[in-house]
């Protein structure tokens, strides 16, 4: 079956249906990881957009058990070449089977080079899936360019706290959309970790009492999440150690007083270089954001820049003044992507240790 990728400024792909055969309207983003495929596609980050995958060949180790969260999220998935017989000794199917049991539609064959060129050159843009070949450019195009999805973060988030034991620091999970090796990152350190939906009350986490707190990665405009952006300053205002990433790093700005806008096109792949501004070292990191922290707006009487994007010196990170509070946009769980920066999770546990010191001390005094 023939299906087709209308953009809003009225560029038109053809390629083969994959997966299911509904015609959905989503913005269109581009991936550059050249494995992993299964990771970006179960990334709760990509709740309200389609993604197109750079590398050409994609689906040749099938599905396999490394799944970032219980079912794909993205609305779209669009690729050049789709492995028809996966090898690998722990697939359990394709791709386009995988895609038509969770009523994802996909096209397959299209030319992604000159669709991700395009994206870089006009930036990202809103687009239709659609199997209807007698389409209409002049009904599609209005409702393209009207469209905008909101509140993904209820979409994506836990439904109720959940306790994971564990016998090192109590940490508190705040779940935007988190993948569950930023779960798996806190567990490997003996961390107990409790996940709290997206809008719970910052006094209820907080009189759990946690060692530290973690606000997680997650989809969308990070100005949408106002409520969630007031809590957040609630935790910011208490002393407990707080590490955040991607979205939770742009929330923590938001609270406090930064500014963040919307990236031509945004970092999204395997392969990105982050610079630590204070030892100089570089990171090859994994990422997913279409937003940044504007950095010209940031009063460094409360945080300074402490990562920086190597290819076009966007925020990457920041270090609250006074406050043990550090965030990152980065992804240091690295899932799809290297585990080079897989050491800011034992920076935040020394935090903690050490924050506990420092309340131990005060006590005996």
């Amino acid at each position: 079956m023939k299906a087709f990728l209308i953009l809003e400024d009225g560029t038109v792909f053809a390629g083969e249906s994959i997966g299911s055969d509904r015609e959905i309207i989503s913005e269109i983003v581009f991936n550059t990881s050249m494995t992993g495929y299964l990771e970006v596609l179960t990334d709760p980050s990509y709740a309200g957009q389609a993604v197109v995958m750079t590398y050409p060949l994609i689906g040749n180790y099938g599905i396999t058990p490394d799944m970032e969260s219980e079912k794909p999220w993205p609305d779209g998935y669009l690729v050049r070449e789709l492995s028809r017989m996966p090898s690998n000794f722990r697939s359990t199917g394709t791709i386009q089977d995988f895609l038509k049991q969770n009523d994802i539609p996909g096209v397959a064959g299209i030319d992604t080079r000159a669709l991700t060129k395009l994206l870089r050159e006009k930036g990202t843009m809103n687009g239709m899936i659609t199997t209807n070949g007698a389409y209409d450019l002049e009904e599609v195009l209005p409702r393209l360019r009207a469209y905008c999805a909101k509140d993904v973060v209820s979409r994506v988030t836990c439904a109720k706290r959940t306790l994971l034991p564990g016998r090192g620091k109590r940490v508190a999970l705040m779940d935007f959309g988190a993948k569950r090796n930023i779960i798996r990152s806190l567990q490997q350190r003996g961390c107990q970790v409790t996940v709290y939906p997206a809008h719970t009350r910052a006094e209820e986490i907080l009189a759990e009492g946690p060692d530290g707190i973690m606000l997680s990665n997650g989809p969308g405009d990070p100005k949408d999440c106002s409520s969630i952006i007031q809590e957040i300053k609630k935790l910011y205002d208490s002393d407990v150690p707080i590490f955040a990433i991607c979205l939770g790093h742009q929330l923590m700005a938001l609270a406090n007083g930064a500014d963040t806008y919307k990236m031509k096109y945004g970092h999204r792949g395997g392969n990105h270089p982050v610079k630590d501004l204070k030892t100089g070292r570089v990171y090859i990191s994994s990422q997913n954001h279409g937003y940044v922290v504007d950095t010209d707006r940031l009063d460094p009487a409360v945080a300074v820049p402490a990562f920086v994007n190597v290819n076009d010196n966007t925020n990457e990170g920041l270090q609250y003044t006074g406050k043990q509070i550090f965030t990152v946009q980065f992804h240091p769980e690295a899932c799809p992507g290297p585990a080079d920066s897989g050491y800011l999770f034992d920076q935040f546990i020394t935090m903690m240790e050490q924050n506990n010191n420092r309340q131990a001390a005060k006590g005996g005094e």
